[in-house]
């Protein structure tokens, strides 16, 4: 701790001054809602820093600790009945953001799969099941903790995670400016502003959160505290008997110093008063240096293993009116961690091991090195890993027996192996055997096995700035590596870059325009803070494959090449590749979940798309990441990968690894030159593995009936997009069609100029075939014969557009009449029927309409497939309700069903054939078309008459401020009538997920009609450039059908554009796109 040079610093500026007001923290911290306990304890804190107290304790005024008990020397049977009257708290706030974490420290894997919190549930359970006791369990997380802390209890350890009161929240403090012993201020991120307080928070937040008194009131009188990565601390009945024996207010567990100990804390007793205290190293003056690291003279340590008696603590919190008094810590630091140029800080903390002197009676016991495990460094924990350690029955680590008594000295190279990240590549081939090692000394980059076994004293040199392969078996005495044949082709190297603004993925990746990933470092940090996002999970990319494909827009190929090389560089050891680099996005899903071998099975895939946006070298590119489950990244991942990229330094690269001929079919493998360890390419057939799933989900004899019907006839245009290759696969190679039926099925890296995105405006050749102007409207077409069927598909093949001879679906309806027609496809009949459909909020309520009369389950969510994915796995993968089979569909165009987790263009097709062949089983009577079809469900459903505006290239200040002003303007527009309309409800669309419970805000700006009718603006994220604001109108008529829908629409448009005033904050009042 930098105590006596801040002090100096602060003397010079306050000594002769006013001493600083507390009152700018009490203001800032009443302001977040935090109690007042914790504002009195650090205003107690704040005061000792302003005054000059230097916290110094010297040597003349403390004694040594008297002898201890010595816990293994307790005598007695324990008292079980005490268990019931104890609480067992663990610290979990920490980061552990000394070894490289920026998650809970806790979540680390420590043995095998076991995280630190896995071992503490389980000793938790296992002293429940041993006491037949419901021993009480509570964690302290911090601000940063708690998410992560209890989503792993959710899915691992349901019953814990469901106990009343498992959580108390740590409070946090500000830090101070070291200037002005204000509030420090970090307007590029607030959240900088805060620090946690330390561990002697404990106290205040027992008190302000109410868990001291709710404890008392349940009859509960001791504690016992401490940190989560100490798994040698757990609940030892005897020392709890002895203590409730003892009646101490407070014990301190404490172990004995050794030479490694000498530089940290000791135990001692002040002469004033006989009262035990804590001294730290900060708290000692510099003449008094040599006494303080006399392990002869002062024995004892803190473990932080401490016994509290809760009444007691009661006492002293009523006395100082509401906490703790404890010696402050001071810490010197920047405002931003990551920049060490921003403004110097004062963090202010206490111990809660200093509560000692705070307890009149206070004791201390002396216990064995095996209730003191912490993981502070590498070196703790590839010691834990290794097999010198063994969990017990109690599931408690311990030494191995084989290692008779004494665990292995480690020395990991401090400056190599400073980060967890650094251990866990060094590691990658497994943790090597130490129960044999009496010492481990490493200096440099190495590759560690678990076919390697440390024997005696080991010694092991490598002075390359390549990581070198310690070989395989029995590894004795000295060893240098430094002239050690290395990885060659596989050999990593870092590239230096920095944080470039704007690459914050949305709903569907991060798209930019292409000249923007075609700069330096651009693509590559993305793709590193992916790789370093994924891997925090917990997903280890060694193992199974990384699929990686597109719609074989410009730039595809050279991205496909880099993320090879990068990935390489991060560990993955297979590759699955598209084709000359084609995949659409839902077969992306679809290999994900299908193609095997089991041990090869897909971890997750990088897409490379921009959708439906333009290609080329001066239009869009894009970039996305699927998971596991083969949908689209989580919120809470792409939040993670956008703040990797505002941190990043630099970029892992294998630049000597060989370029891939992605345009054959086959298996590629290249070895590293010293034979350790092997990548596979394999470049797989684009389509192979999601035709063979449409196989299973359509009866492909009845469509094709169908389509050789001489009055049938069908065009599907793929606008240059992915889906070519796809489309000519089901309708050409499977269904015998001619490839006559198939329009723009090549696929080009800018779709010949086109606009690959299916809708009436920009499909306009499909669309003029089918007999139809922009507008849906019916065109003379002469003597052309008009196809009974079209459709057409975007660049990535998820979306589709549906027609019939001169007749539009709109997406809506083609939703609600696949959801009324599910059973005519034996994905959804043999299943028992459809269960769920669900719909974006702006899609029209045509399908509410037929959820309600067949009793499907509905929900109405956020514009984004993954939102309908978390629905589709909320049995696999939250052990929710199962709400499969079901169909979901976007007012966009997109449209799909559980078979996949990604909105599939070539099944909406093939489904709509399938109705259509449900309905034309007899060849002799006329053709039911697509028209008869839509007519006959509004007949008996109504219409819900609808449009969408896009108004695209916006400017994204005004578009936003468009937004905010109607939010802020919903009260006021409740209850206002314009025209014919009453508006009954005007908000702003929040969504909260029925499986996860997570909350999505701010996701349209909604009218409600008190007639029913609808207008709702967004603004999409999907646009490579400027931002579209979208407007969705909706009217419902339950029997007037045979309105155009401009017409019907008319009104309702009017006030849409006067509800937003489009014009004044973009400019204009015409849209791009009217769909």
């Amino acid at each position: 701790f930098a105590i006596f040079d801040i002090l100096s610093y602060q003397y010079e500026n306050f000594s002769n001054s006013k001493m600083a007001s507390f009152e700018p923290c009490r203001t800032k911290m009443e302001a977040e809602g935090i109690a007042t306990s914790a504002i009195s304890a650090f205003e107690s804190t704040f005061q000792s820093l302003v005054s000059g107290n230097t916290g110094i304790i010297p040597e003349s005024t403390i004694s040594p600790s008297p002898d201890l008990v010595d816990a293994t020397s307790i005598s007695g049977d324990p008292d079980t009945s005490l268990l019931s009257k104890t609480v067992v708290l663990k610290l979990n706030g920490g980061l552990g953001t000394g070894m490289g974490l920026d998650k809970a420290k806790s979540l680390l894997k420590v043995k095998g799969d076991d995280t630190f919190l896995d071992l503490t549930a389980k000793q938790v359970l296992k002293m429940r099941e041993t006491y037949g006791l419901n021993v009480k369990f509570m964690l302290m997380n911090s601000f940063s903790t708690s998410e992560d802390t209890l989503n792993f209890f959710k899915e691992k350890y349901p019953s814990i995670a469901a106990e009343e009161g498992i959580e108390m929240l740590q409070n946090k403090v500000p830090k101070i400016d070291a200037t002005t012993m204000e509030p420090a201020t970090c307007e590029s991120n607030p959240s900088n502003e805060w620090c946690p307080p330390g561990h002697g928070d404990l106290y205040a937040a027992l008190v302000g959160s109410g868990r001291l008194d709710a404890l008392l009131k349940d009859g509960f009188k001791y504690m016992f505290v401490s940190n989560s990565d100490n798994l040698g601390a757990t609940l030892d009945l005897k020392i709890l008997t002895h203590f409730a024996k003892e009646d101490a207010p407070f014990m301190m567990e404490c172990c004995k110093r050794t030479e490694n100990d000498k530089k940290g804390g000791h135990l001692a007793v002040r002469n004033e008063d006989k009262q035990l205290i804590l001294r730290e190293s900060a708290m000692c003056a510099d003449e008094d240096e040599k006494d303080f690291q006399d392990i002869s003279k002062h024995r004892y340590f803190n473990t932080n293993n401490l016994w509290i008696r809760l009444d007691k603590l009661k006492e002293i919190v009523d006395k100082f009116g509401g906490f703790v008094p404890l010696p402050m810590i001071m810490n010197k630091k920047t405002v931003d961690p990551k920049d060490d140029s921003s403004q110097k800080v004062l963090q202010l903390e206490t111990a809660m091991g200093a509560a000692i002197e705070c307890f009149a009676g206070a004791s201390a016991i002396s216990v064995p090195r095996t209730r003191f495990a912490p993981v502070k460094k590498c070196n703790d924990l590839l010691l834990l890993r290794s097999d010198a350690y063994i969990i017990n029955d109690d599931i408690i680590p311990e030494l191995n027996p084989l290692c008779n008594g004494v665990a292995p000295v480690m020395g990991l190279d401090s400056k190599k192996y400073k980060m967890v990240g650094a251990l866990e590549e060094a590691t990658e081939g497994g943790i090597p055997s130490l129960v044999q090692c009496k010492r481990l000394t490493i200096k440099g980059l190495v590759r560690m096995s678990k076919k390697t076994s440390f024997v005696g004293d080991v010694s092991i040199v490598n002075t390359s700035d390549e990581s070198k392969l310690i070989p395989a078996g029995e590894v004795t005495g000295d060893l240098d590596l430094t002239d050690a044949t290395g990885l060659g082709p596989l050999k990593a190297t870092s590239v230096k870059s920095g944080p470039i603004a704007g690459q914050k993925p949305g709903t569907s990746g991060l798209r930019k325009k292409t000249k923007e990933f075609m700069k330096e470092h651009y693509l590559n940090n993305f793709v590193q803070a992916t790789f370093d996002a994924i891997k925090a999970t917990g997903t280890d990319v060694s193992e199974g494959s990384l699929v990686i494909g597109g719609d074989g827009r410009y730039f595809n190929d050279k991205a496909i090449q880099t993320i090879v090389k990068m990935g390489v560089a991060n560990g993955v050891k297979r590759f699955w590749i598209g084709k000359d680099g084609l995949l659409s996005t839902p077969a992306v899903s679809a290999i994900i979940r299908e193609r095997g071998p089991v041990w090869q099975k897909a971890f997750g895939s990088f897409i490379l798309t921009a959708s439906h946006n333009p290609g080329g070298p001066e239009e869009d590119f894009g970039i996305k990441y699927n998971c596991e489950n083969g949908g689209p990244a989580p919120e809470k991942l792409t939040n993670e990968i956008y703040n990797n990229t505002t941190t990043i330094s630099g970029y892992k690269m294998c630049n000597d690894f060989p370029t891939i001929d992605i345009a054959t079919v086959g298996t590629t493998s290249v070895a590293s030159a010293d034979g350790s360890d092997e990548v596979t390419i394999d470049v797989i057939d684009s389509t192979e593995a999601h035709v063979t799933l449409l196989k299973t989900i359509f009866d492909f004899g009845s469509i094709k009936t169908l389509l050789d019907r001489e009055d049938f006839s069908m065009v599907y245009d793929t606008m240059s997009g992915v889906n070519g290759p796809y489309a000519k696969a089901v309708f050409v190679d499977e269904l015998g069609q001619s490839e006559d039926s198939l329009m723009n099925a090549t696929p080009l890296d800018d779709f010949a100029g086109g606009h690959a995105d299916p809708n009436l405006t920009y499909a306009k050749e499909l669309v003029k075939v089918m007999g139809l102007d922009r507008t849906g409207a019916k065109i003379d077409v002469g003597d052309a014969k008009i196809p009974s069927f079209g459709a057409a598909a975007d660049g990535d093949g998820d979306r589709n557009m549906i027609l019939g001879s001169q007749f539009f679906v709109t997406p809506s309806d083609s939703l609600a009449i696949l959801a009324a027609y599910a059973d005519t496809i034996p994905f959804f009949k043999t299943q028992g029927g459809l269960k769920g459909v669900a719909r974006s909020m702006p899609t029209s309520g045509a399908v509410d309409l037929v959820a309600k009369d067949l009793n499907f389950d509905l929900f109405e969510t956020p514009t984004g497939w993954k939102y309908f994915g978390n629905l589709m796995d909320s049995k696999d993968l939250f052990d929710g309700t199962d709400y499969t089979p079901m169909i979901c569909g976007e007012e966009s165009f997109g449209t799909g069903s559980n078979h996949v987790r990604e909105k599939d263009g070539i099944w909406a097709v093939l489904a709509w054939l399938s109705v259509l062949a449900s309905v034309n089983q007899d060849a002799s009577k006329p053709l039911v078309t697509v028209e008869d079809i839509v007519v006959s469900h509004w007949k008996k459903y109504g219409r819900n008459y609808y449009c969408r505006w896009d108004f695209e290239g916006m400017d994204k200040t005004g578009a936003t401020a468009m937004m905010d002003k109607m939010r802020s303007e919903s009260a006021a527009n409740t209850g206002r009538v314009c025209g014919k309309y009453t508006i009954a409800t005007a908000d702003d669309f929040t969504y909260v997920d029925p499986v996860d419970g997570s909350i999505a805000t701010k996701q349209g700006v909604r009218f409600l009609m008190a007639d029913g009718s609808r207008i709702v603006f967004r603004l999409s994220g999907t646009a490579g450039s400027g931002a579209t604001v979208r407007m969705y109108i909706e009217q419902y008529e339950p029997t007037s059908i045979d309105q155009v829908t401009s017409e019907a629409l008319e009104e309702l448009v009017k006030v849409a554009l006067e509800l937003c005033d489009i014009q004044t904050f973009c400019g204009t009042e015409t849209p791009t796109v009217i769909t």
